[in-house]
């Protein structure tokens, strides 16, 4: 299914879409980058049947710490269950995209080409080679769950090295998701 580029949208709505405030459960700690310890930009909102996955990526010095690496420690997918609400936004550091955009589903034939911002669900569109992260708990690879483009304006897009594409995998066994870019 295509996610087509929606309407901005309040920063905070539980629904699909890029950027706006990530929605957390209590106890929640913003995930820090382990190559360079600061505070990692939010990029998507996902409430999907099993939960609900967060991405998150290093743009403290883009191109610097190694984002596109599902294991680097420079990205990081979060798969919630239950109870939600918006998170404290760090007050320092590229944390929050440049506008809240919905993600609107778009099952029927494909649409234009310009308005679609990413797919759920099928088989990934890999760029490059394929790198299906395995479970960090289990050790199984894990299951594609999303694909995300840049997005429409480059002032507000997730940068993913301009043109790039990003995926989103979970293990709902685990409760564990992984996310990855390539360009």
């Amino acid at each position: 299914m295509f996610l087509v580029h929606g309407e901005e949208i309040a920063a905070d709505a539980p629904v699909l879409r890029t950027g706006g405030v990530p929605l957390v459960p209590a106890g929640f700690t913003w995930p820090l980058c382990r190559e360079c310890g600061e505070a990692m930009q939010f990029l998507a909102h996902l409430p999907l049947d099993f939960g609900t996955v967060a991405v998150f990526m290093c743009q403290d010095d883009p191109g610097m710490c190694d984002c596109w690496d599902a294991v680097s420690g420079a990205n990081r997918a979060c798969l919630f269950t239950g109870p939600l609400s918006a998170a404290v936004v760090p007050a320092e550091g590229e944390t929050l995209l440049g506008a809240v955009t919905a993600l609107r589903p778009h099952s029927d034939d494909e649409p234009a080409e310009e308005s679609v911002l990413g797919k759920l669900g099928g088989e990934p569109e890999w760029w490059q080679n394929d790198e299906t992260p395995v479970c960090p708990s289990c050790t199984t690879p894990m299951t594609f769950t999303a694909q995300l483009e840049e997005g429409h304006d480059h002032t507000t897009a997730i940068n993913f090295g301009g043109g790039g594409r990003g995926y989103v995998f979970h293990c709902q066994a685990c409760e564990e998701a992984a996310f990855v870019w390539q360009r």
